[in-house]
């Protein structure tokens, strides 16, 4: 009998879940509202192992989560013998740079109290949490760039960079506190982990033995001893048999466009005299655009699969064809089983998948918590919350409080007005000098 056991929350297509299965964990419940993912869920119950499990069509929330738990702990028999773990993704849109990043005014946010209650309830003796890397530096409370600056009111501690992921890490220290566990967090590239696929991710790792769990890499952009070249677009679709290929075309205005530009290439590929308006108002704007009009390149792994292909300013082109990467594509991306069978409209497929987390990321994971588990040795760092990257910790440290416009788009361009505006604000630097990093005490 597997010990191992999983319990699923915000389970989406299962694509974290696949992946902890695959590193030889029991799926045992899987929690989620989405009909639609519930539906996928269903649709695929004969690739989850042979193991039986019990599905929760319910919405989670803080009123609820206990009553859930303890409904989960009786039908899945684990009262006696607790969970070994418990996963999820809790919604990433509120913080997704993609999105319109409402942050914690966002009633989806509150995924992370959720998740927190329910390890308190259920008491895993590992848990893991995966989101997008936009957390590390949403605010509490979202203000537009056009309503920053000098002629605006001084920012609000809740408005500055990282407020809401201060606030995320201050509950993981209590938590860790009160129960013991050590929590692990930083950043990880899927592409380090064999996915062909460029996706930062958040990961916060939990451990009641008081054991610091990181996975390791198995591959690297550029060849390192001991691990593998990042593995490529080319390689990743290899052998794919989409002989029924389901996308939403380019419209001709775009297509136009994109036939000028080669594989690799993105907006900057087209001659200077068209630029302007293919872009059309991004053009004038800011930052790097490097999604705008993106042609793919079989030689690099994928940028970050989104939830549309053919969106604006994260295009996933193909790298010969003058169309978006198909449902199969990106799924194979995400490196779905190719019978995995998504419900739902061709947009609503999309979007299951880009939500969801690359298998072999969930792998990596689940391969850390299983050799932390078989360390005998009594670990010293029980009731602590540790970064796993010292450097981003100093980069989270050192980053400025907010960002504006450029001067040409400001509301008033006077640059010692701008610098009295930056300086009438609180810092956030000083109050995440209190976390420590692994290194640091390793």
């Amino acid at each position: 009998m597997n010990n191992k056991t999983l319990i699923s929350f915000f389970s989406g297509a299962l694509g974290l879940d696949l992946g902890l299965e695959k590193a030889g964990f029991a799926l045992k419940a899987v929690v989620e509202c989405n009909q639609l993912a519930l539906e996928t869920i269903r649709n695929n119950c004969e690739h989850l192992n042979g193991n039986r499990h019990t599905i929760v069509d319910q919405t989670l929330t803080l009123d609820n989560v206990t009553e859930i738990c303890e409904r989960i702990l009786d039908k899945t028999r684990l009262k006696k013998n607790p969970p070994f773990l418990l996963a999820g993704a809790p919604p990433c849109q509120p913080f997704s740079t993609a999105g319109k990043r409402a942050s914690m005014q966002d009633i989806r946010s509150n995924g992370f109290e959720v998740f927190f209650k329910a390890v308190e309830v259920l008491k895993p003796k590992f848990f893991v949490i995966e989101n997008v890397k936009g957390i590390l530096s949403s605010a509490k409370s979202h203000r537009p760039l056009a309503e920053r600056g000098a002629g605006f009111p001084p920012l609000s501690p809740n408005e500055e960079h990282g407020s809401a992921f201060k606030e995320i890490l201050d509950s993981l220290s209590k938590l860790s506190k009160k129960m013991g566990y050590c929590v692990s967090w930083g950043v990880v590239n899927a592409a380090d982990f064999g996915c062909p696929q460029v996706r930062d991710r958040v990961l916060l790792i939990g451990s009641l033995d008081g054991h610091f769990v990181w996975p390791e890499p198995t591959h690297s952009k550029e060849r390192k001893k001991g691990l593998k070249k990042w593995v490529t677009l080319k390689k990743g679709l290899k052998r794919l048999n989409d002989s029924d290929p389901l996308y939403n075309n380019f419209s001709p205005s775009v297509s136009k466009y994109l036939k000028l530009i080669p594989e690799g290439g993105n907006w900057k590929s087209l001659p200077e005299n068209k630029q302007a308006d293919a872009l059309g108002g991004a053009f004038y704007s800011w930052g790097g655009r490097s999604g705008f009009l993106r042609r793919l390149s079989w030689d690099r792994p994928a940028p970050t699969i989104t939830s549309s292909p053919k969106s604006k300013a994260t295009m996933l082109c193909h790298p010969e064809e003058t169309r978006p990467l198909t449902v199969r594509e990106c799924a194979r991306i995400q490196q779905f089983p190719d019978t995995w069978d998504f419900a739902g409209s061709l947009s609503q497929q999309y979007l299951q998948i880009g939500n969801a987390t690359p298998v072999s990321l969930g792998t990596a994971i689940g391969e850390a918590i299983i050799k932390a588990s078989k360390r005998r040795k009594k670990s010293i760092y029980s009731k602590q919350l540790l970064c796993a990257d010292p450097e981003l910790l100093q980069r989270m440290i050192k980053r400025p409080k907010t960002m504006l416009n450029p001067t040409r788009m400001r509301k008033i361009k006077d640059p010692q007005k701008t610098s009295r505006w930056l300086n009438s604000n609180t810092r956030y630097r000083d109050e995440f000098q209190k976390y420590k990093s692994f290194a640091s005490i390793a």
